[in-house]
């Protein structure tokens, strides 16, 4: 009879522990809660939206190449692949380009030049913004101070100096110029420019932005640096 009663006791324990442990682990570990707005929830929506149809864009160039490649003749396909590197070389910003865009001067505020106050280096952090904000738009070319911006491109602090691929920007004044697709975009990007609250964060780095209207020739460098080939290995003709 004891041994049953201990039985009992035993498992009821076992249970209340059991119950407690439950208890103590969701008290540790509460369930987080997503307390964004409906906004922020369309925003993310609508970024992930515009990466999936960008990774498609991209599938359908390749997909083209592709066929391409297999409809040419052995003679074409030498010019063929040519073409695909001058495209690859654009794109990664070896090559000089010249065409519609807009030219943007960082310079410091009339304030700050009227009561002495001395000018910086431009923050990375204030740089890189006006970069993303910028890169909202597709398909366009960047030169910062000189050095040509791409996706592989960084903006660092290097010994107190802001930098763009390793190489000081410039204490303002300095310009940025951007090239986009047609005429049409770059309106679009300098519309919107006008209206960017960015304008608040340079004027309190005492920095303005002079944002110079559309025209069709900007020039923008290539990037100087040369890729380094470290894996490919060209076969022996024949094989």
């Amino acid at each position: 009879m004891n041994k049953a009663i201990n039985w009992k006791f035993t498992m009821v324990l076992l249970l209340i522990g059991f119950m407690i442990a439950i208890q103590y682990n969701s008290v540790k570990n509460p369930k987080i809660r997503d307390t964004r707005d409906i906004w922020a929830i369309r925003q993310e929506l609508a970024e992930e939206k515009k990466l999936h149809s960008e990774l498609l864009s991209e599938i359908r160039d390749l997909d083209k190449t592709i066929s391409t490649y297999k409809s040419l003749s052995e003679s074409s396909a030498g010019q063929a692949l040519n073409d695909t590197v001058d495209k690859l070389n654009r794109k990664a910003g070896t090559t000089d380009i010249t065409g519609p865009g807009i030219t943007i001067e960082i310079n410091p505020s009339p304030e700050s030049v009227a009561y002495g106050i001395p000018i910086t280096s431009i923050s990375s952090d204030l740089l890189t913004r006006f970069v993303n904000e910028v890169n909202r738009f597709k398909g366009i070319t960047m030169e910062i101070d000189g050095k040509r911006y791409t996706v592989m491109s960084s903006i660092r602090v290097i010994n107190g100096y802001t930098s763009v691929n390793g190489l000081n920007v410039s204490t303002p004044p300095f310009k940025i110029k951007i090239i986009s697709p047609t005429m049409s975009d770059s309106e679009k990007l300098y519309n919107y420019l006008l209206a960017s609250s960015i304008h608040d964060d340079f004027y309190l780095d005492n920095l303005v932005l002079d944002i110079n209207q559309p025209v069709n020739d900007v020039s923008i460098r290539g990037w100087p640096e040369k890729f380094e080939n470290l894996y490919l290995q060209e076969l022996p003709k024949g094989e």
